[in-house]
């Protein structure tokens, strides 16, 4: 409740007279985010249903109705947005909205381009980042501070957030583990049916006993921001180079055929390939042109490491209850390993999807 409190009236700004959504599910700890906001006598907005029934306009049209003025959503939605063409500063009022927050994963530099473009000029773009274990964040915004386009505006207030390389050294402008080197009120004590606290310390503390890594790929720039790049279990490593899978989800958003996709690294000659799923816009199939048009926006934007030796169009991606891609199971398959909490999924029978592919077998 601390933790909320902090992150609301501080870090967000909230007030009495605001009114505050959040589209989330009750699975998803954002759910407990928001209910908090009640601490700050703030009105609440509760949506049940899919944010693009009967059309992408659907909860901009309720952001005019209730006069929603801090309106949360995911990096997903935004994207699918742009994507869907919708432009809701040319077709609604928005009077109120002062602020979006966006999490779930890292929000693209075009995304940042595109609320400012295309829903309003005038609010505070607010990334945020933290995890379900610790119901809060370790990085998110602030409204004395500038925006910068694919940056998290700032470290969580008495968070001891920092990044570190493979020394444990703290680094600025170099990405390396992101990390909260001092304990912290909303710290869990440990894990349900873990009567040892092995399951816990394994999870966070396997790396640097005593400090909490908390598994995400990320950078602090020299003005104090955050660049998440992805899951540290979900980083690619072709020829020994490191590479976030957000720095290729960034590109791949460009290219309007795709509508989602998941990269992973695949085990190959003794050296790890980049592998791309891509789900495409009904209709459209995975030609040669296609599949060039997005190995060439990754090469122009990146390096050739970040390049996709293999572009696999799929018909759908795994995902969470709360709508995260799930790199990890869909390595764990096509590896032909177990995937553990299926049940934290929302369509698992998706995984099927990327068993025993014959093209994952060939150069």
């Amino acid at each position: 409740m601390l933790q909320h409190l902090k992150e609301h009236r501080l870090h967000g700004d909230l007030r009495r007279e605001d009114t505050l959504f959040y589209f989330t599910t009750c699975g998803w700890m954002m759910w407990n985010w928001l209910v908090s906001g009640l601490a700050c006598g703030a009105t609440l907005v509760l949506f049940d249903g899919s944010p693009f029934y009967p059309s992408s306009q659907s909860l901009w049209d309720m952001t005019d109705e209730e006069g929603i003025s801090v309106f949360g959503t995911s990096a997903k939605y935004i994207a699918a947005l742009e994507k869907s063409g919708c432009k809701p500063r040319e077709t609604h009022k928005l009077v109120n909205l002062r602020a979006v927050l966006s999490t779930g994963s890292p929000l693209a530099h075009e995304g940042f381009r595109y609320v400012y473009r295309d829903i309003k000029a005038d609010l505070c773009l607010s990334s945020i980042s933290g995890g379900t274990d610790i119901v809060s964040c370790f990085a998110l915004g602030n409204p004395t501070l500038p925006v910068y386009a694919g940056e998290l505006q700032c470290r969580g207030l008495g968070m001891a957030v920092e990044v570190w390389n493979d020394t444990g050294s703290a680094v600025v402008e170099e990405k390396g583990e992101l990390v909260c080197s001092k304990s912290f009120p909303c710290m869990p004590v440990g894990f349900w049916n873990d009567p040892d606290g092995a399951k816990y310390r394994g999870a966070y503390f396997e790396n640097w006993p005593g400090v909490w890594a908390h598994g995400d790929y990320a950078e602090i720039t020299t003005h104090g921001g955050v660049v998440i790049y992805g899951r540290s279990d979900a980083v690619l490593n072709p020829g020994g180079v490191r590479i976030g899978t957000a720095e290729i989800y960034r590109q791949v958003e460009k290219v309007e055929e795709v509508l989602d996709s998941i990269c992973i690294g695949q085990p190959w000659h003794d050296d790890v390939r980049v592998v791309l799923f891509v789900v495409l816009r009904e209709g459209v199939v995975l030609d040669e042109d296609l599949t060039q048009k997005i190995r060439s926006t990754i090469r122009a934007n990146t390096t050739p490491r970040h390049v996709p030796a293999k572009v696999i169009q799929v018909a759908d991606i795994p995902k969470t209850i709360s709508g995260k891609i799930v790199e990890l199971a869909v390595r764990n398959v096509v590896e032909g390993k177990p995937v553990k909490n299926k049940e934290a999924l929302a369509n698992p029978e998706a995984l099927s999807l990327f068993e025993k592919l014959p093209e994952l077998a060939e150069e």
